[in-house]
């Protein structure tokens, strides 16, 4: 049985925004989508909601929220196997535990907390640190779709460990179905301390850092698809810099995340953290076994 594609929503703007982009992708996978409302209220007061289903008062009951959803989906894609489920529990709590049985989570980037934009909202920061399936996170200008492709590219951040790299894996996926070209980003830096003043060798510590990403790269890739059409990009300077500025121009930036064992805390490094706040497209976060 095809395990499904989980996407969160609350009522909002951005969780109906990611319910397009979870049809989307859903259809693209050919596996069902099931649409997820987790609150501890049983009442949302949401006006743009209210007027949609046409209500004068702007309280919105749960199941009035997923089935304009479901609604939503259906009319995006007629065809597609579309469920929903109303969960009175904290949706961070709620949506984790629905990750071990699909194999996607989208959500918006941010709730009806009414956050500024740039900002992440804590459900999306939380459930993509602590899930067990790769989470989407709508970022940046994505037009509401993930097919067809607007900019025509997906980027992937290749890290420190290229051995059998999920991130990687799920790049390769994600570039076959959309029949656009991946391209593989390695960063790199070369601290000052191993610089030189001598004209001879000035180039020399940076070139060396430049051909272990290289070497680095090669060891990530060397198992893509024939009919993935591959890029390879070496770029000096900190890694979520660099795979934030990759990002614009980009229909999906992919990356990496370590789970550690029995580690309670934000399962996020810094590279993940600034992608997920500043990302200029749609993020994908690969859960990675430590």
């Amino acid at each position: 049985m095809d395990l499904p594609i989980v996407v969160g929503v609350d009522g909002s703007e951005p969780s109906l925004r990611a319910v397009d982009w979870a049809a989307d992708e859903a259809d693209l996978r050919g596996v069902p989508l099931n649409v997820v409302y987790a609150c501890l209220w049983d009442r949302y007061e949401g006006a743009a909601l209210a007027r949609e289903l046409g209500k004068t008062s702007t309280q919105v009951l749960p199941q009035e929220i997923t089935g304009a959803a479901v609604r939503r989906v259906l009319g995006r894609h007629p065809d597609l196997r579309v469920t929903a489920d109303v969960v009175f529990e904290d949706p961070e709590s709620a949506l984790v535990r629905e990750s071990r049985n699909a194999c996607a989570l989208v959500v918006g980037n941010r709730g009806r907390s009414g956050l500024a934009e740039a900002l992440l909202g804590s459900v999306g920061l939380t459930v993509a640190a602590h899930a067990h399936c790769p989470v989407v996170v709508l970022r940046g200008s994505h037009d509401n779709q993930a097919t067809p492709p607007v900019h025509g590219r997906i980027v992937v951040g290749v890290g420190e460990s290229a051995e059998d790299s999920a991130a990687v894996r799920f790049a390769f996926e994600e570039a076959r179905r959309r029949g656009v070209p991946l391209e593989a980003v390695r960063a790199w830096r070369c601290p000052a301390h191993e610089t030189t003043d001598h004209p001879l060798l000035a180039d020399a510590p940076a070139r060396l850092h430049e051909q272990n990403a290289e070497e680095t790269l090669a060891k990530a890739l060397r198992d893509a698809p024939r009919d993935v059409e591959l890029h390879r990009r070496t770029v000096e300077g900190h890694a979520r810099r660099v795979l934030v500025d990759a990002s614009h121009g980009a229909d999906l930036l992919i990356i990496g995340a370590k789970r550690r064992t029995g580690h309670l805390g934000l399962q996020l490094g810094r590279v993940a953290h600034t992608a997920l706040h500043h990302s200029a497209c749609p993020v994908a976060v690969v859960p990675q076994p430590a």
